[in-house]
């Protein structure tokens, strides 16, 4: 199997992993998947989160991708220390000696060789920055792969991939809509007594629950991940809701939501210019979405259990 396409055998999470006692609790829980380099998506981030008194916010991992400029990688490492930053696949691959895997991406098989083939040019790019880091490798590889929460007395697990994988695919849209995999996290939920999974590294939001538990998935928060707006996504779960969501669903005592990431969209298509000129596999792959959206819609990221809020309107007039 091709770099970039193959699932390392580290990547595999033991199944006791998530069956752990809580690392931290708070009262506003965010988890910011995929920021993806974008610093103007951080300040918006940073902004939110220390507007809302006992938030705390964790970086499930990808947190860098596009910022391959030393300066860019190196102030938005040092921001992430404020918070509880994880790993991801990008991260992992920075760390691991050799080059083995490419991006670590584990694509399904059905993603074609030249999307994968940019994303490990993209990869090794970003490798150089940080072999020109001393240290940075060792930071990067030392961050955990998960993260249980507690929130309201509820146990929130947060990993990149899926509950299986560090980069796995089990929590992608198509794969949540089946009835085996549904029944599967129903099992999964009730033996580790988690009420929430947290999640991203598909680049393409989904969520689901059936009122007792709940799978988010948020995309990218560096990235717009709909058709109605350059906007990046996060996830926020609290006991409140947020009036700034655009999807929730209620999952026994908790609102778990898509807030919407209204960066400087301006400012970051500059930046990722300088970094990213046209033909680049960066912009290549990037900038369509980056500058135009995609095709999604809000609606078609609720599979099941979750409804819209009223921001979708508000989100229109600013697209």
């Amino acid at each position: 199997m091709s770099k970039g396409h193959s699932c390392p055998a580290d990547y595999r999470l033991p199944a006791e992993t998530f069956s752990a006692r809580a690392n931290l609790a708070c009262d506003v829980l965010y988890v910011i998947g995929g920021l993806y380099g974008n610093r103007q998506a951080l300040d918006a981030i940073e902004r939110r989160v220390a507007g809302e008194p006992g938030a705390t916010a964790v970086f499930n991992g990808d947190a860098h991708w596009f910022d391959h400029d030393p300066a860019v990688f190196s102030d938005i490492e040092q921001r992430l220390q404020r918070h509880s930053p994880l790993r991801g696949n990008v991260e992992t691959e920075l760390a691991r000696a050799g080059d083995d895997f490419g991006c670590g991406c584990a694509y399904p098989e059905q993603t074609d060789a030249v999307t994968v083939e940019r994303s490990n040019r993209i990869h090794q790019q970003l490798q150089q920055t940080v072999d020109g880091m001393p240290g940075m490798a060792e930071q990067l590889g030392n961050r955990p792969a998960t993260l249980i929460a507690e929130v309201a007395g509820e146990r929130i697990a947060i990993t990149h991939g899926d509950e299986q994988s560090l980069a796995g695919w089990q929590c992608d849209h198509a794969r949540l809509q089946s009835p085996e995999r549904q029944q599967q996290l129903d099992h999964w939920f009730a033996e580790n007594r988690i009420r929430v999974l947290a999640c991203s590294h598909t680049c393409s939001p989904a969520a689901l629950s059936n009122g007792e538990w709940a799978v988010i998935n948020n995309g990218a928060a560096g990235m717009p991940n709909f058709n109605n707006g350059r906007y990046g996504l996060i996830t926020r779960i609290a006991p409140r809701p947020s009036a700034a969501a655009i999807y929730r669903a209620q999952v026994g005592p908790l609102v778990v939501e898509a807030l919407p990431v209204t960066y400087d969209q301006r400012a970051f298509a500059a930046e990722f210019k300088r970094q990213w000129p046209d033909n680049s596999s960066a912009a290549l792959s990037y900038w369509q979405r980056i500058n135009q959206g995609t095709d999604m819609t809000p609606e078609q990221a609720c599979i099941k259990g979750f409804t819209l809020a009223n921001t979708l309107c508000a989100l229109e007039m600013l697209s």
